[in-house]
């Protein structure tokens, strides 16, 4: 098990290019996060709504995602509510005031959730490498702390110990989440490790020393700051405000909502030769992009009103009516319509919203979630969508239901299962905006071209004369060469001979 003395510390990412290395040893290795915390999800092969960053470590083991792999997970919808799904499915709404009042049924029903879902794995895999979440030293959280040592001590986990060094403190972080820890919990830990360091490891070692001296524990490894995984995606968080070409032909911004969910559909866009992507939080500085994107949320109705209150909302439509091309997925595609019905109260107070009004459409919330993995084809008219032959495999997650007024043209016809579903999104009649249900739209390597490639022309530009960019070929090269990365700095056999018995 691989736990932190923070977030965002790289457990994520050990855990991925363990399964990599160790699915390449011929061993049959899955990974498992009890419950995650994060607005990035995936779809599995039958339906069911896991944290990416699992599904991307099950990728890296070379095998098909499952619920099991993340039984839990929690999608902030404000800053106090979050959707709980079980098993993939959304289970409730829960405030942080629910969590406390309802905290010892609450952890005794996910602690089941958790343990069936663990001993599954178990059945099917001949080694899991558990990602744990947070830290496991937070004395306030620990009589609820299902997802870090509880699971430890459940799986008879060997832990891993990880600090990020490039933040500062990593060896008070150390030092004092072992000391916080109940002297039971810090027997199953049985390694410690420091990752992205930067400099020179020579002077490094007196601390290493101490850290074996003060804790007890063996320091198995010292991760380098790695700049090979630019290409993957982040795990629940925006790495970079900025990414792509820093002097490039085509500027893409996209506009920052607060919850911003599966932004990682754009990514690849910033893989293509001249390309630059922004987020953009205020009308400051949206300037005249190339093209203006509109990603997905988890609260489409706050969000909307977010943009009202940042003048976003006015500097959207004034963008749209210089011509820019404008593109919104799932819920910035609810937003491109002219109304946002919610007469069951499921994202806000308010029944009824204005949109953007760039999209002759009207959204309705739902209490039922569509969450399917589906194949789309290009159908409507204009430059990005006239003309492209080539199947998109992606999926939706969402709550609305969109029609389109006025005859107004779907923009992709959906299939799942091998079989034709209504048709998804709208086009504009000048076919410079469309909206999508379809996230992972721009991982298809023609597509995106496509939509580079009609940007440039309106710029004046030629097309790129450059072979496709092979996304997911750039991805296994990301998650081989990290893996390696790991190899060279981890004692990963002294780490998988610890044994426990709890």
């Amino acid at each position: 098990m691989v736990q932190g003395t923070a977030s965002h510390v790289g457990k994520s990412r050990i855990v991925e290019a363990l399964c990599r290395l160790l699915a390449d040893k011929g061993i049959r290795v899955a990974p498992f996060k009890a419950q995650n915390m994060a607005l990035n999800s995936a779809v599995t092969w039958d339906g069911k709504e896991i944290g990416r960053s699992t599904a991307e470590q099950a990728a890296a083991a070379r095998i098909r995602a499952q619920v099991e792999m993340n039984p839990l997970l929690l999608k902030p919808k404000t800053d106090t509510t979050a959707q709980l799904l079980v098993m993939g499915k959304p289970y409730g709404d829960f405030t942080a005031a629910d969590n406390f009042k309802h905290a010892l049924k609450l952890t005794r029903f996910k602690r089941q959730i958790i343990q069936a879902a663990l001993k599954k794995l178990a059945s099917e895999f001949e080694l899991i490498v558990i990602e744990g979440a947070g830290s496991p030293a937070e004395v306030n959280l620990r009589r609820f702390d299902i997802v870090n040592m509880d699971v430890a001590k459940f799986a008879r986990a060997s832990v891993l110990l990880v600090a990020d060094i490039d933040k500062g403190g990593s060896l008070a972080s150390l030092v004092g989440t072992l000391a916080l820890l109940k002297p039971g919990e810090r027997k199953l830990v049985k390694g410690l490790l420091l990752n992205k360091f930067r400099g020179d490891l020579d002077l490094l070692r007196p601390a290493l020393s101490f850290l074996r001296r003060e804790t007890g524990i063996p320091v198995l490894g010292v991760l380098p700051f790695h700049r090979g995984l630019d290409c993957l995606a982040e795990e629940d968080a925006l790495g970079h405000e900025v990414v792509g070409d820093p002097t490039p032909d085509i500027d893409i911004a996209i506009v920052y909502h607060p919850h911003l969910a599966n932004f990682t559909d754009f990514g690849p866009l910033a893989m293509e030769p001249g390309v630059r992507l922004r987020y953009v939080r205020t009308p400051r500085f949206l300037g005249n992009p190339d093209a203006l994107l509109l990603p997905g949320t988890k609260n489409t109705s706050g969000d909307l009103l977010h943009l009202h209150r940042t003048g976003l909302f006015q500097a959207i439509r004034s963008t749209a009516r210089k011509g820019i091309p404008v593109v919104g997925i799932c819920g910035g595609y609810q937003m491109l319509g002219k109304r946002l019905l919610d007469p069951s109260r499921l994202e806000s107070a308010t029944p009824e919203l204005e949109g953007l009004g760039l999209l002759e459409t009207e959204t309705t919330f739902r209490v039922e979630k569509q969450i399917t993995p589906v194949a789309a084809t290009p159908v409507g008219n204009g430059p990005f969508l006239a003309g492209i032959h080539c199947r998109i495999d992606g999926y939706e997650i969402h709550h609305g239901l969109t029609k389109r007024l006025n005859h107004l043209k779907p923009a992709f016809q959906f299939s799942a299962g091998g079989r034709k579903k209504a048709p998804d999104g709208a086009v504009s009649q000048n076919g410079r905006i469309f909206g999508t249900y379809l996230h992972d739209l721009f991982s298809n390597d023609l597509f995106r071209r496509n939509f580079v490639d009609v940007l440039r022309k309106r710029k004046g530009l030629p097309p790129l004369n450059l072979p496709l960019v092979n996304i997911r070929q750039e991805t296994e090269n990301a998650v081989d060469g990290w893996a390696s990365v790991v190899a060279e700095n981890l004692d990963i056999q002294n780490l998988l001979r610890f044994k426990n018995n709890v």
